[in-house]
């Protein structure tokens, strides 16, 4: 079977201070993600939809792993 292309490192930057994550290839900024859905939809946009978002070696998770969205948490401001 033949291999993909090799695609640059997919990097997941840590959380924002409303919880989005940037992600990156190389310099260039692939969109910003606010779950785990976004990262994927992000991928697909850029032909890389066939890669497994949370086990790839293709992508870096920074601050946080697959499952890490602050902005999700059930926390309100006070």
């Amino acid at each position: 079977m033949a291999h993909p292309p090799e695609h640059p490192r997919v990097v997941v930057h840590p959380p924002a201070l409303d919880g989005s994550r940037r992600v990156t290839s190389g310099a260039e900024t692939l969109g910003i993600a606010s779950h785990l859905d976004d990262v994927v939809e992000i991928l697909r946009l850029v032909d890389l939809d066939r890669i497994e978002v949370e086990e790839s070696d293709l992508i870096e998770w920074e601050g946080g792993g697959p499952e890490d969205w602050p902005g999700l948490s059930e926390h309100h401001d006070q």
